[in-house]
């Protein structure tokens, strides 16, 4: 069995430490300043050529209740069959720069999701992305409308917590977090504004 997480009882109607740390992440609130987030997100919903994915799911053909882009190095996504990455944008860059040093670690490709209302979501899984090394490392920047992230161990589902992913706050999830640990991002009967969500990996080995 593997250690209970740590019971962190976090909501969205808390007041939020703006950095939180364990030894599978790391958050920090207000990386990105409220102007910066502004500007990210528009150019990004403007730009980005964002694909509408199926997938095939209890058997059958879905479209991903979200929109998605893949930008990096000649990296390609071979977890779900996905065309050669994007190149790197200015601001893709920009926002690596930043962050980099924060997880101590470098990055050769981008997952872009974008959430376009509450309605949009991530249903439960990991990272690993069924790749040799598989991603140990991966930091989250998130843009726009907060929203709840929910973690779960893969052992026993019973044992969860919640986390606020607030705009412009920065997310490392590390060392056992992949392999042990389940995350998703649930749809919202609130009014919920647009949402871009940047998942940072290094799959070039």
């Amino acid at each position: 069995m593997y250690p209970a997480m740590p019971q962190l009882s976090l909501s969205d109607d808390m007041d939020m430490p703006r950095a939180l740390s364990t030894d599978i992440f790391d958050y920090r609130a207000g990386v990105f300043t409220p102007e910066e987030c502004a500007r990210y997100l528009d150019v990004f919903i403007r730009s980005v050529p964002w694909e509408h994915r199926r997938v095939m799911m209890y058997g059958r053909e879905v479209l991903t209740p979200r929109l998605t882009a893949w930008y990096g190095e000649g990296a390609d996504y071979p977890a779900h069959d996905r065309p050669s990455a994007h190149a790197w944008t200015a601001e893709l860059l920009e926002i690596r720069a930043r962050i980099e040093p924060l997880a101590g670690a470098t990055f050769d490709a981008v997952l872009l999701n974008y959430y376009r209302d509450g309605r949009d979501s991530v249903s439960w899984h990991d990272d690993e992305d069924r790749i040799p090394g598989k991603n140990m490392i991966v930091a989250s920047v998130s843009l726009g409308q907060e929203r709840v992230f929910d973690i779960r161990l893969k052992a026993d589902h019973s044992i969860k917590t919640s986390l606020l992913l607030q705009n412009g706050s920065f997310l490392l999830m590390k060392g056992d977090f992949q392999r042990k640990y389940d995350h998703r991002i649930a749809k919202s009967k609130k009014p919920m504004g647009p949402r871009i969500n940047l998942t940072f990996r290094r799959l070039l080995r």
